[in-house]
């Protein structure tokens, strides 16, 4: 394994976030960030999108070039995944997905592949996590938990999934190897 750095760049809404301790965190959820680069993941992050005066967003970045950046601690909720906010850490590696045509019906295909570099990186940044975060035992896309389906955008009367990340180009066999996390959500007998 590579020796992990983790850039810390807090959100500015950092302290609005609910504190929870370690053992609170089961489960890594992971993400893409369906924008072109980091910088447009970060400005969106950044962006209020509840009345408390918070956004959405993970609690690490992964770049292309596997240059890792925490945005909030995993002591704090960070609003990533329906329902396992609470419990989770939210990991977004920057791919573009389908962007920027997320919920048109004839381009839900996802083409980008990860790069090596941000595979090692996520590979690394989870055995850090599994050993700062004891109850750490899950793994999951953020397909997997939020299955839900919304009218597509280029014809309403067709559905489209609302999350596909991170997709058929993520190498899971790869990621699941030695991780000692169990994958949960979709693909679970």
């Amino acid at each position: 394994m590579p020796v992990l750095t983790i850039h810390d760049l807090p959100l500015p809404y950092l302290a609005q976030l609910p504190e929870r301790p370690a053992s609170a965190v089961e489960l890594v959820v992971i993400h893409c960030t369906e924008l072109p680069d980091l910088a447009t993941a970060r400005s969106y992050g950044e962006k209020a999108h509840y009345d408390n005066g918070v956004g959405h967003s993970g609690h690490y970045y992964i770049d292309r070039d596997g240059a890792v950046y925490r945005y909030v601690p995993g002591t704090r909720v960070a609003n990533h995944v329906r329902g396992h906010n609470p419990n989770s850490i939210g990991i977004e590696l920057v791919n573009l997905g389908r962007y920027p045509h997320w919920w048109d019906s004839t381009r839900q295909t996802m083409t980008e592949p990860y790069t090596p570099a941000q595979i090692a990186a996520l590979r690394a940044l989870l055995a850090q996590l599994r050993h700062d975060y004891p109850q750490l035992r899950y793994i999951a896309g953020h397909e997997d938990l939020d299955t839900a389906r919304m009218p597509a955008s280029d014809d309403p009367g067709k559905e489209v999934p609302r999350k596909l990340d991170p997709g058929p180009m993520f190498p899971w066999a790869e990621v699941l190897d030695g991780s000692g996390l169990q994958r949960i959500g979709k693909t679970t007998p």
